[in-house]
């Protein structure tokens, strides 16, 4: 079992409540990030989560933020600087009596996984929980988490030495060896994956991303126009390396192009990137712009934590 030690901006957001908002919208910082980000806030429970993406109106990732949904308020895990954020919000929420407090320093956050993680947090924490749900332990949010590397895990977020103090039997890895295990699960990172070139329909993670259901937010029509269309015509897909690539490299079958790489391991061997549907076939094998290697398609990106 492992743990890692993130770097993530933490921003409570709670509102005013109010008779005249819409049904199912009990205070103002609901009704903000509903609108605002791609998947369900109104639906979610105490205790629940999810992740979303904020998009451009293009429908292009801009940032992401997991939302946990707390007693009497929202807390947003995000990985952009926590007071840019605010500052962008606040000029966002016009007349809504929405607040936010920065929590980053407050707040720690690390993330536990690897066999028998399950039974190192229940006889741990005392609890047993199921995916997109979490439990307070001591002040800690213990929160069962698939999304950060494709795989089964656990976020701890609170007081940094109480949170250390329930880790001595665990290996600590480093923030690279984790982003190398993100590359080899095939898991979409913002920034990277998830950038102004694609959609998310065309991660193969759509329905952990967006809510195609609960109406209007920014970005939505694009997401839904290639959605009821049909398939988009590329796909996340991870390759094999042969000789030397780079993040951004375009990918060439003969003359043309067919894709480009947007994440590589530490030791150059794998990476992620994207692929012209028609062309995505394991065990394929494309040329990198410049003749500088080979890349070989390893596997088709889905979620496989289930």
């Amino acid at each position: 079992m492992f743990f890692v030690k993130l770097n993530r901006s933490k921003i409570e957001a709670y509102g005013k409540k109010g008779s005249l908002l819409p049904k199912g919208f009990i205070d103002e910082a609901l009704a903000f990030l509903h609108n605002l980000l791609s998947n369900d806030i109104k639906d979610l429970k105490e205790g629940e989560f999810n992740y979303n993406l904020w998009l451009t109106p293009n429908g292009h990732p801009k940032e992401e933020f997991f939302v946990y949904r707390d007693k009497n308020a929202f807390i947003l895990d995000t990985p952009a600087d926590a007071k840019k954020i605010i500052d962008e919000f606040n000029k966002l929420k016009l007349s809504l009596k929405v607040y936010f407090e920065d929590l980053t320093n407050k707040l720690s956050h690390y993330f536990i996984f690897g066999e028998d993680i399950n039974l190192f947090v229940r006889e741990k924490f005392g609890i047993k929980e199921d995916y997109f749900k979490f439990k307070k332990f001591k002040n800690i949010i213990v929160a069962r988490n698939p999304l950060r590397i494709n795989q089964n895990g656990y976020d701890l977020i609170g007081e940094e030495e109480t949170i250390k103090d329930y880790l001595k039997e665990l290996e600590e890895i480093s923030l690279k060896e984790f982003e190398d295990i993100r590359i080899k699960n095939c898991m979409p990172a913002i920034h990277k994956e998830l950038n102004e070139k694609i959609l998310p329909n065309e991660t193969g993670f759509l329905e952990y991303m967006v809510s195609l259901t609960k109406g209007c937010y920014v970005g939505q029509e694009a997401v839904a126009r290639v959605y009821y269309r049909g398939i988009p015509s590329r796909v996340l897909v991870k390759f094999n390396i042969k000789k030397f690539a780079n993040p951004g490299d375009e990918i060439f079958e003969k003359e043309k192009k067919v894709g480009f790489i947007t994440s590589i391991t530490s030791d150059g061997r794998r990476g992620l990137g994207y692929v012209l549907r028609a062309k995505a076939e394991v065990s394929k094998t494309f040329k990198i712009k410049d003749d500088k290697g080979y890349v070989k398609i390893e596997s088709i990106c889905k979620p496989h934590f289930e």
